[in-house]
């Protein structure tokens, strides 16, 4: 049994009992509903991973139900299920809100592939916003902050600038340590690895540093910034 409680919106009795009954035989919770306001109550009401909603529900339309739970700030994935199936009807789910639109008829395998797909992305951790702070060698991200040396900061500092890029081994030192008289391009593996183990979990800091055999090094992070 998961934690998962899926809302399936549905004014087809079948449809709604079949779709409930192989969802709890995979493990998940499900509530049910008939009708717009009823359906939008329980979104409201909060616990929900995920939902499955009908384009149409009796005279209702579940666009607009969609829509409204968009507007009201819930982020829960949401399938749409129809019997309309031109590029217009799956376009005007999607920009509704929908994170997936299902044409009827369909596999109950495949809705329940795509509803894992949904509960996947979002259980993934939402990765912080990075801050680098030049006056104090410091990088933030939520609650999380560490001071580097100055070797570091400076390390890091060049690859942040160069994001995306492979930054040689030889060009890093060359700019870093050179001048210092340093005879070996080791150096650079060495603190590499010191910003590796400060900066790790990547959920904390939201930055990763690949080596790329024979290459170097390249940094990547996705929305950060440098004040």
């Amino acid at each position: 049994m998961t934690d998962d409680r899926i809302l399936i919106v549905d004014d087809d009795p079948e449809i709604t009992d079949a779709l409930a009954r192989g969802l709890r035989m995979h493990g998940y919770d499900t509530l049910t509903e008939s009708n717009v306001a009823a359906a939008e109550t329980k979104f409201g009401a909060g616990g929900l991973s995920a939902a499955i909603v009908d384009v149409m529900i009796g005279a209702e339309s579940g666009l607009d139900l969609v829509t409204r739970v968009r507007r009201s700030g819930h982020d829960t994935p949401i399938l749409m299920l129809s019997a309309l199936a031109e590029v217009e009807d799956r376009a005007a789910g999607l920009q509704a809100g929908a994170d997936d639109y299902i044409v009827k008829p369909f596999s109950f395998d495949e809705l329940l592939a795509r509803l894992k797909v949904q509960l996947h992305r979002a259980a993934r951790p939402v990765v912080p916003h990075a801050v680098l702070e030049r006056d104090t060698r410091t990088i933030r991200a939520g609650g999380h902050a560490v001071q580097l040396t100055e070797r570091e900061f400076s390390l890091l500092e060049m690859l942040w600038a160069n994001e995306g890029e492979v930054m040689s081994r030889y060009d890093l030192f060359d700019t870093l340590w050179a001048a210092e008289g340093t005879s070996s391009e080791n150096v650079v593996d060495v603190y590499i690895g010191y910003l590796r183990k400060k900066l790790a979990p990547i959920e904390e800091f939201g930055i990763e540093i690949s080596t790329i055999r024979n290459r170097g090094f390249v940094l990547k992070q996705p929305g950060a910034e440098r004040s």
